[in-house]
């Protein structure tokens, strides 16, 4: 991370220097075969020092009367007095110095036209200076409230997994247990394919993502389990567009929808159901087409189901924003169809 107090100093040392070697050069330029004298150089020196002191004092100031927070009609009235009143003091703290160089001349220093004139060019400077301050800072604050609202939407999207895994462990442990009497072998089968499931859901990466391969060896997985549990009621279907594998989604979302499906759908079917999932990538997209045995009764399953699907739009809506979608409907009187849309983040 950059030191913020180091980067200040480098800004305004080397910002400064480049002013007192311009105004060197174009002295040395209008003089011509002349050259510049020595005291010249040490008055633009010295001027530029001050400059240095009176924009650090400024910045202070700023600081200490928040000027960084107000809004623009109250600040640009502020900057522009306060860089006119600075250009005014610099053009007096020039003759202390300009005496002993022998560079002063009363008549010229105190002509009204003359103290307006360069109160004007370095209130210009300074106006500059105050533009690239304020700029810098704005920037730095945008920069900061983007991390701020990342951190912000890391933790929602942690919370809502969590939600997720404690709920989903209690439905496989279930099935499981169900199992471990009446057939060993099929219960230890399950047991390999709930580690499986587990095992890929704590590997996300630390984009709070996973690929959709990931995604769908889960699916797998918890459908094995399911399947197990329902024997010839369950029926799964597949038609996965190769492209689709690379694209990142949110972990166990595709497998809550698939339980929803399953828990409030098939399950309530005496003969069982059909879970078919279908993928396409068009455009850079990933088009996940979910269907399902069953009802979607008045907008929801049941209570249960309308948490797990608000959950899927809010982490949908957190890890994509606005350029993914969702939605749940019936598709026939037998069948319900989940569709999802969601972008290519490369």
């Amino acid at each position: 991370m950059v030191n913020k107090k180091r980067l200040y100093w480098t800004l305004q040392i080397g910002g400064w220097t480049l002013y007192a070697l311009f105004q060197i050069a174009f002295s040395a330029f209008v003089s011509g075969t002349q050259g510049i004298s020595t005291a010249r150089v040490v008055f633009f020196t010295y001027e530029a020092a001050f400059c240095l002191l009176l924009t650090h004092l400024f910045r202070n100031s700023i600081t200490h009367w928040r000027w960084l927070s107000a809004s623009m009609p109250v600040l640009i009235p502020r900057v522009i007095l306060s860089v006119v009143v600075l250009g005014l003091i610099m053009y007096f703290l020039r003759m202390p110095i300009s005496i002993p160089l022998g560079l002063f001349n009363a008549k010229v220093a105190f002509d009204p036209g003359n103290i307006m004139g360069l109160t004007l060019i370095y209130a210009l400077f300074f106006f500059l200076w105050c533009v690239l301050y304020f700029i810098y800072n704005y920037f730095e604050r945008y920069n900061t409230s983007l991390k701020l609202e990342a951190s912000v939407r890391e933790i929602e999207l942690i919370n809502l997994k969590s939600q997720l895994n404690p709920h989903f462990i209690f439905n496989a442990m279930n099935s499981i247990r169900a199992l471990v009497d009446e057939n060993p072998l099929k219960a230890k089968q399950a047991i390999n394919q709930l580690s499986n499931i587990l095992r890929n859901s704590l590997s996300t990466g630390k984009t709070g993502l996973t690929k959709f391969e990931d995604e769908l060896k889960i699916v797998k997985d918890y459908l094995g389990l399911e399947s197990i549990r329902f024997e010839e009621r369950l029926k799964t279907e597949f038609d996965i567009d190769p492209r689709s594998l690379d694209f990142l989604v949110p972990p166990l979302m595709i497998q809550t929808l698939v339980e929803n499906g399953i828990k409030h759908g098939i399950a309530k079917l005496t003969a069982g159901g059909l879970v078919q999932l279908k993928t396409e990538v068009k455009n850079d997209r990933l088009h996940i087409r979910l269907r399902n045995s069953g009802q979607y009764l008045n907008g929801s399953l049941s209570q249960n189901a309308g948490l797990g699907l608000e959950n899927t739009r809010q982490r949908l809506k957190l890890t994509y924003g606005d350029k993914a979608s969702f939605r749940i409907l019936n598709e026939t009187d037998t069948f319900v169809l989940t569709e999802l849309d969601i972008p290519h983040l490369h």
